[in-house]
């Protein structure tokens, strides 16, 4: 192996992507700068968001201020949200998909098949979801720097691994990153229909591999028993899609892996649905606060 830094961005909501936005913002105020010495990022559903900005080129006080000082909309001025299914039915399904599943593919395909089942009470909403995910990335192009975003194909449950060389749109490739099914309408692309890449695996970490030192932000594979019915506890993962193993298996290559999770004031700032907007701010500023503790687990990243 060559001297190369990864950064691997897991899924994990608002919250998730808040906090690791917080945390590389502390992590860099403490001499740790990860949108300089990361050579790859790698994005899985909100982690794609939060990949897509850290290599914008746009400094990591800046994407923290954007988090802390949203923008001021006009007395009366609502968005108006797409329509969705109900949270609650949406991973009771997910969870009986689980149970069912006879293999990791088996249940990735499965999952795609329910995305694709549910588009006909989202898809009204796809133009207007697009433009959410869009108005939340500083740039619309790819950058020139190695970023992968991760998805799955809905009809074959395939890993999609969207770069820039894939010839897809950044903003498709987030929107197709983040698209839970049930929750938001599938993403067509080039033919296909694309879903939530955190159904294959909340990290994605094994994408990583080849790389000598490997940082993973996991906002939700740390967590145990803190998330509230109707959420994500209780999903099914097959071996090799969870951290764990995922991170053994790197480690056995001989890469050097960190992996990063909420800490005790972080997961009390994200709260119990992290899907709600309202967490972004405490959930930034205690990621902020951790980030610096941090530092100094990944000192021997830092470059001169």
């Amino acid at each position: 192996m060559v001297h190369s830094v990864a950064l691997v961005l897991g899924g994990g909501g608002a919250a998730g992507n808040a906090w690791q936005i917080g945390v590389i913002a502390g992590l860099a105020e403490a001499g740790v700068d990860l949108t300089e010495i990361a050579d790859l990022v790698v994005g899985t559903s909100a982690g794609a968001t939060a990949a897509a900005q850290v290599r914008s080129g746009i400094s990591t006080a800046d994407l923290l201020a954007s988090i802390l000082s949203p923008p001021n909309r006009p007395v009366g001025q609502h968005r108006e949200r797409p329509p969705s299914l109900p949270m609650g039915t949406v991973f009771e399904r997910m969870r009986a998909i689980g149970a069912t599943a006879t293999s990791a593919a088996d249940l990735q395909r499965a999952m795609g098949a329910f995305g694709l089942e549910s588009d006909s009470a989202l898809e009204a909403g796809a133009g207007q979801r697009r433009a959410m995910v869009a108005a939340r990335l500083p740039r619309h192009e790819w950058p020139d720097r190695p970023m992968i975003v991760v998805a799955v194909d809905a009809h074959t449950g395939e890993l999609a691994a969207f770069d820039r060389e894939s010839g897809v749109d950044l903003v498709d490739a987030v929107t197709a990153s983040t698209a839970a099914p049930g929750l938001v309408p599938t993403v067509a692309i080039k033919g296909s229909r694309y879903i939530d890449g955190g159904m294959r695996s909340l990290d994605n970490a094994d994408l990583a591999s080849g790389y000598e030192h490997v940082v993973v932000l996991s906002p939700l594979s740390g967590r145990s028993g803190t998330l509230p019915e109707g959420q994500f506890e209780g999903l099914r993962r097959f071996p090799g899609a969870e951290l764990g193993s995922q991170v053994e298996t790197l480690r056995k290559q001989g890469s050097h892996v960190e992996v990063i999770t909420p800490d005790a004031d972080s997961r009390a700032a994200m709260g119990t649905n992290n899907m709600d907007p309202a967490t972004r701010v405490p959930a930034a500023r205690a990621g902020t606060a951790q980030g610096k503790q941090e530092a100094t687990r990944l000192v021997r990243l830092r470059r001169t």
